[in-house]
């Protein structure tokens, strides 16, 4: 059966997304997850019966709530060292002194990575771990259906206000008597964001009507993703959020009750990394300070200690017991001990022995063999242990026994609690690896299809043989069916949790493994058939014999041990050491084959013609030293070497040889501007040292040196419209990031006010979309009006430029001499080894593939979305508009390898049209 090109690879595209979506489903885990939300107020359980007849416990109900109002003012990515390191006591003294000296207790709560405010807010609230796939709903955040704080504490009649991230609000409909959300996405705003909340406080303060207030800022968060931690903005924000605090903690004592005492919460979503973005696992993105103030605890007296870690789930638990509420059925935190460690010894047993009940009861519902658990049999015996303590206390027994057993008792739930979290956590991890290898397959089994048809993809009218009939007939066919329905059996039914490709029905299942058993056949056939070819007498030994240069060894090992290398976590968090090294390599390789094309075959004495008549079958004459000509032929490396005879002369050849030297040399001064990956990103690079404020000067001279170089190595082939337009969208971008405060104009000594540059990236955006509509156009124009192959790829430049100035407004200023650098090797590749060397299309897509996922890594980013720059998908924005916001940033984090596929389109054009243009003046003359 012989399908099109075109059949072929859009075939291979629907299977390979069958088993991308069997791998990610496989691949994100599903949570730990209780009963449904309208069957969460079941009663709560008694104290444990005490042993002996007649003896009942007449504490059934759930404990009356601790505190009055409760009031939670998180900081969005507010980092620990923000309040307990030295920029606390600098810019919050007030929160300093009632944290060292006041009736408080302070901790670290370390987050569970992803380190986005939507999965944090869910972490707080509901007590659970969400995983990776919130990221993905984290720009549009649903409504929140399971079982969590605000829910509760709503049916049980509490009072909500909430100002703030309207994050809140999507999560929480129609939870809250007042609400005023505030988009969180616009993160060139950190003023108003902040000013919006506190505009409802001194008012909301004065009231009496409600229960709880949540107060969500953002600004601090805008700050970080703008400048990173260490920016001049950072301190004012801080004493702003002091300011606040104060404000609300002597408004909480001015009005508390004798009865029950107030509570103010502050704390952290998440930190901010030393860039100053978040989402993954670094110290600075985890670690938040919880603070718990209330006149109900004791005055700190002492030396300062250490704030305790504790989980950021924890606060769900505790927040439930301090307002008299359920913990939600799906919490996997441990109540804070230390909040509560005023109460009387049965209070705290109570309040533990609930925490208890609810995860034993969670564990339950997840895990089949929830009796061995450890954490499950240190609960029961904790549990037995707290009854013959109840038995003492209601005999009347006030002896120092009962106390000393009393915190035997606590401490057996402490630990009971803590094994319990652990195993409830771990489950978040377990991956469904049954679907992920059945995805894998089918993914690895498209890619050896692809990887075979290769050779016969790159011919004019590409059409592929393939072997449908034979397989299907097969007798290996049908034993690879059976074997693999077997091993589906044996999988489904041995496995301790259900995977969700065992979930699916039989046929379906039978369905994929036929697809599977028929890939195989077809690869195996497909491999059968070169062998059988390779066979066949050769009309041109000495050709084929070296058709296999070195190039091609290192781009086929490259790859391939590229796709090995993703099968381990280490690789893949240092991702960019992998493509470092093989850019590198082929520097190297690219410079042996300079070597041999201008030396070897430049020769000419007679040995040397001798030799190169006999190893390609006697197919030319040398008629000139300087000249090889050999006439063409199908194999292209014949192409490559009549061409590398024709080579250049003088300073040519020399700035040939030193290319890929220049290259290396600009590669390793890549690598010193942006530290990225896991294990040496905290380690200080060349773009800190250009973004501290101190060094302003330094960074506005390469920023306009590096949009200089800009223009001059873009508006080569560009027309004299778009050259004007570059050159004004270049100034335009000095003056944004001018007016962002990221540089200086050299008339400028004083301070500049800053503002958000909207004026100035709007004047840039009219050149932009200028510039690629006249591309456009003139691609319209090549393809309608006249089929001129030389118009189609100066269309294609012009887009290109375009991509280039948006790239430039979007990069920080000190990633410019990435961008600067880009074009660079770009243009010496093009002039000095893909042109002379005479490539093939696949290798020169290889090399454009693997310097545009280096340049990616240039970029600063990597494989954790803490890297991804947000506030390029705000530039020239006065409001948070979802898809051109998404669009930037998109844009601005695969830069680098959308310009090197643009560029390789550019070049590819720009080759057809320079032969066909060859071939006309072949037939004039």
């Amino acid at each position: 059966m012989r399908l099109r090109s075109g059949v072929f690879a859009s075939t291979c595209l629907l299977v390979q997304a069958l088993g991308v979506a069997l791998f990610l489903r496989g691949f994100f885990p599903v949570p730990v997850r209780s009963l449904p939300r309208r069957e969460a107020r079941a009663d709560s359980p008694a104290e444990p019966a005490p042993p002996g007849p007649g003896m009942v416990s007449n504490w059934t109900k759930i404990p009356a709530p601790l505190f009055n109002k409760v009031v939670v003012v998180l900081i969005d990515a507010l980092r620990d060292d923000f309040v307990f390191g030295s920029k606390g006591k600098q810019f919050m003294p007030y929160t300093t002194q009632v944290v060292e000296k006041g009736t408080s207790y302070s901790f670290v709560a370390e987050a569970k990575p992803p380190t986005v405010t939507m999965p944090r807010i869910k972490a707080l609230m509901t007590g659970s771990i969400p995983g990776f796939i919130d990221v993905v709903v984290n720009l549009n955040s649903p409504a929140l259906l399971e079982d969590n704080l605000i829910w509760q504490a709503k049916a049980a009649g509490k009072r909500i206000i909430f100002y703030g991230d309207d994050t809140w609000v999507k999560l929480f409909p129609k939870h809250f008597m007042e609400y005023d959300g505030t988009t969180s996405f616009f993160v060139s705003d950190f003023t108003e964001v902040d000013d919006n909340v506190t505009r409802h406080l001194d008012r909301v303060l004065k009231r009496e009507d409600w229960d709880i207030l949540i107060l969500h800022y953002l600004g601090l968060d805008h700050i970080g993703h703008i400048s990173g931690p260490n920016s001049p903005l950072v301190g004012p924000k801080l004493r702003e959020m002091d300011n606040i605090l104060k404000k609300i903690h002597i408004s909480l004592l001015s009005k508390e009750e004798a009865s029950l005492p107030n509570l103010l919460v502050v704390c952290g979503d998440h930190g901010m990394s030393e860039t100053g973005s978040h989402g993954g696992s670094s110290e600075g993105e985890v670690h938040t300070p919880l603070l718990f103030i209330s006149s109900a605890f004791e005055k700190r007296s002492g030396p300062l200690t250490q704030p305790e870690r504790v989980q950021q789930t924890d606060l769900a638990s505790t927040l439930a017991v301090g307002l008299g509420l359920p913990i939600s059925r799906n919490s996997v935190g441990n109540l804070i001990l230390p909040v509560v460690g005023g109460k009387t010894m049965r209070e705290q047993l109570r309040f533990v022995h609930l925490n208890g009940f609810q995860l034993s009861r969670l564990l339950q519902e997840n895990t089949p063999a929830y009796e061995k658990d450890p954490g499950y049999e240190h609960f029961k015996i904790a549990e037995k242990s707290h009854g013959n303590w109840i038995k003492l206390y209601l005999e009347g027994n006030n002896s120092e026994i009962l106390l000393n057993l009393g915190k035997k008792v606590l401490k057996q739930y402490l630990e009971a609690l803590k094994t319990l979290s652990s195993s409830l956590s771990k489950q978040v991890a377990q991956y469904d690896m049954y679907s992920m290898m059945v995805g894998t397959v089918i993914i690895m089994e498209v890619l050896l299809l692809l990887l075979l048809s290769v050779p016969k993809a790159l011919s004019k009218r590409a059409e592929f043989e393939v072997p449908l009939s034979p397989p299907l007939f097969s007798l290996l066919f049908y034993l690879m069916c059976l074997m693999l329905c077997a091993v589906h059996v044996i999988v489904c039914t041995s496995a301790e949790s259900l995977c969700y490709f065992c979930s699916m029905s039989w046929l379906t299942a039978v369905g994929v493994m036929m697809l599977i058993s028929a890939l195989m056949c077809g690869i195996l056939s497909a491999v059968a058939k070169i062998f059988e070819n390779s066979r066949l007498p050769l009309k041109n030994p000495a050709v084929s014999s070296s058709s296999w240069s070195e190039i091609d060894v290192l781009i086929l090992a490259g790859t391939i041990g590229h796709v090995l290398s993703l099968g381990a976590s280490s690789f893949i968090e240092e991702e960019h050491q992998t493509w470092y090294f093989l850019i590198n390599t082929l520097c190297l390789v690219l410079c042996q084959e300079l070597c041999r094309n201008n030396f070897l075959l430049k020769e000419c004495d007679p040995q040397h013609s001798t030799n190169v008549k006999q190893n390609f079958d006697s197919l030319g004459e040398t008629s000139d030293c300087k000249n090889i000509d050999i006439p063409a032929a199908d194999n292209s490396k014949l192409d490559k070497a009549t061409s590398s005879s024709e080579f250049m002369k003088g300073s040519h050849k020399w700035i040939s040889l030193a290319t890929p030297w220049v290259i290396l040399i600009c590669c390793r001064l890549l690598r010193s501007l942006n530290q990225t990956g896991v294990q040496w990103a905290h380690r200080p690079d060349f773009g800190h040292w250009l973004t501290s404020s101190e060094h302003k000067p330094e960074l506005s001279f390469l920023a306009a040196v590096s949009l200089l170089m800009i223009f001059f190595l873009v508006q080569r082939r560009c027309s004299l419209v778009s050259k004007i337009a570059m050159a004004l969208g270049l100034l335009g971008v000095y003056s944004y990031r001018a007016a962002v405060g990221n540089v200086i104009f050299p008339w400028q000594h004083g301070g500049k006010d800053i503002s958000k540059g909207i004026t100035e990236a709007r004047f840039v955006y009219v050149f932009v979309l200028g510039i690629v509509f006249t591309g456009t156009k003139d691609l319209l124009k090549s393809q309608v009006i006249s089929a001129d192959s030389s118009m189609k790829s100066t269309g294609l430049w012009e887009v290109y430029s375009g991509l280039v100035l948006l790239a430039a407004l979007l990069f920080r200023p000190h990633n410019l001499p990435v961008l600067v650098f880009c074009l660079l090797i770009q243009t010496m590749m093009t002039k000095y080894i893909w042109r002379p060397l005479k490539f093939d299309a696949a290798q020169i897509t290889i090399m454009h593939y693997w310097f545009g996922q280096a340049f990616f890594y240039f970029q600063g980013n990597s494989n954790g979305i803490a890297t991804v720059d947000v506030s390029a998908g705000f530039v020239g924005l006065e409001s948070y508009v979802e898809i051109p916001a998404i669009f930037l940033t998109a844009f601005a984090t695969y830069a680098g390898p959308f310009l090197w596929a643009i560029h390789l389109l550019c070049y590819l054009s720009s080759e057809v049209s320079r032969g066909r243009s060859n071939l006309r003046r072949e037939l004039l003359f």
